[in-house]
């Protein structure tokens, strides 16, 4: 009993914090720079899918299976979804608000029919199996593989988010805030709001990708069916209880909305044994959608707000005024 509760407490925290990687590319998007990204499932997908087709063993039914590393497949996922979103943000960047979440929507549908018709290179509906994961060797000791999984998952969380902390305390992530307060402001000094824009926009979805391929090489298995718009709606849950704009809270609300949702499966199954998997679904976006009114009503900017960053030069000429 104890092995056994120790092995789901690694892949619990496994599955959050891949879900806090996509977490964090939202947070650059929307939390740092104020782009409505929806679409979040396709960039997803494609880096799953890149990571999957270079690092599978070659098939007859199926191009691709290069039988690369894992390291080099997440490289592949994050150059892959990178330039997706390079391109999408270079043609739609341009709107605003709605009119964005409209367009990366229709992306996300576009990627996903697309894996569902090019069965060549990505199987079709029936997805890629075999996916190689990290330390296979030590699938026979349950315990040893899923905690060395997780120390793996642990480290790319930690690499991303060391990463994105310091890109937005640099003068660029001060811009990208100064673009989403007041973009006119901006401007008038001499920025360029689209350019920074696509800028977030790419790295964001690169982000997404990493997050997508770490977790597929964690499942072993991917289908199209994993990529739907429910994905999107978890993530967004996941960032808002977190805290938009806080690069920790994003990783605090990837854990917590993951614990409602795997909570909530549990309790579903326990009352409707024999219910279908269509009325689970339901009911456990009833049970985010609750988790996240009552956590905006309790503090409408998530657990951990925004912190404001401020240049030390600025910082630095205001202490030195009031000294005066």
């Amino acid at each position: 009993m104890g092995i056994e509760t120790f092995a789901y407490a690694a892949f619990f925290l496994t599955m959050a914090l891949t879900y806090a990687v996509i977490c964090l590319g939202l947070n650059l998007q929307w939390g740092q720079t104020g782009l409505f990204n929806v679409g979040i499932a396709a960039f997803v997908a494609v880096g799953a899918y890149a990571s999957a087709i270079l690092t599978t063993p070659p098939t007859p039914d199926r191009v691709g299976g290069f039988d690369l590393p894992i390291l080099v497949g997440w490289a592949g996922a994050l150059v892959a979804s990178g330039l997706l979103a390079l391109f999408i943000g270079w043609l739609t960047i341009r709107l605003r608000a709605d009119y964005l979440a409209i367009t990366t929507f229709g992306v996300a549908v576009l990627v996903q029919l697309a894996m569902l018709n090019l069965e060549g290179l990505t199987g079709g509906p029936f997805g890629i199996g075999f996916v190689p994961k990290p330390f296979e060797s030590l699938q026979g000791d349950a315990i040893a593989f899923s905690f060395a999984n997780l120390g793996v998952v642990i480290l790319a969380v930690l690499a991303v988010y060391l990463f994105l902390e310091r890109l937005v305390r640099s003068p660029w992530g001060r811009v990208l805030r100064a673009v989403r307060e007041d973009e006119v402001a901006a401007q008038a000094l001499g920025k360029n709001p689209m350019r920074l824009r696509i800028q977030a926009f790419a790295i964001g979805g690169a982000i997404m990708g990493l997050g997508g391929a770490v977790q597929a090489h964690f499942i072993g298995f991917i289908a199209p069916e994993n990529y739907l718009p429910m994905l999107t709606f978890q993530v967004w849950a996941m960032l808002i209880v977190g805290g938009s704009g806080n690069n920790r809270g994003a990783i605090l609300g990837a854990v917590l909305v993951w614990g409602v949702w795997a909570a909530s499966a549990a309790v579903i199954e326990q009352l409707f044994p024999s219910g279908s998997q269509a009325r689970a679904a339901s009911l456990q976006i009833v049970l985010i959608g609750v988790a996240l009114c009552v956590i905006l009503m309790w503090r409408p900017q998530g657990i951990l707000r925004e912190i404001k960053t401020v240049s030390r030069h600025a910082l630095g000429t205001v202490r030195n005024a009031g000294s005066r």
